[in-house]
């Protein structure tokens, strides 16, 4: 991981809960831990990282993440033993 990776990590993991982090950065953050991301229909993304799967819902208009998609983004990366 390098200092733009771990970063992003560290604003999902801060509280209070920000909502300025851009999906694109969390995706390569993602990528960096070694998560498999699959495309799924309309905005979907399938994530499976250590075992643990989920499915969020890309942003769009806006690039940045809202704060509830933040949040279920921490408790996934809890589960799969990732911590800033």
């Amino acid at each position: 991981m390098n200092r733009k990776h771990k970063r992003t990590l560290a604003a999902i993991f801060e509280d209070p809960v920000r909502s300025d982090i851009t999906w694109t950065g969390i995706e390569t953050l993602l990528k960096a831990l070694g998560a498999k991301l699959s495309e799924g229909r309309g905005s979907r993304v399938r994530i499976a990282l250590n075992g643990v799967r989920a499915v969020f819902h890309r942003p769009h208009p806006e690039k940045e993440t809202d704060k509830g998609a933040v949040k279920s983004m921490r408790r996934f990366l809890t589960e799969a033993g990732i911590e800033p």
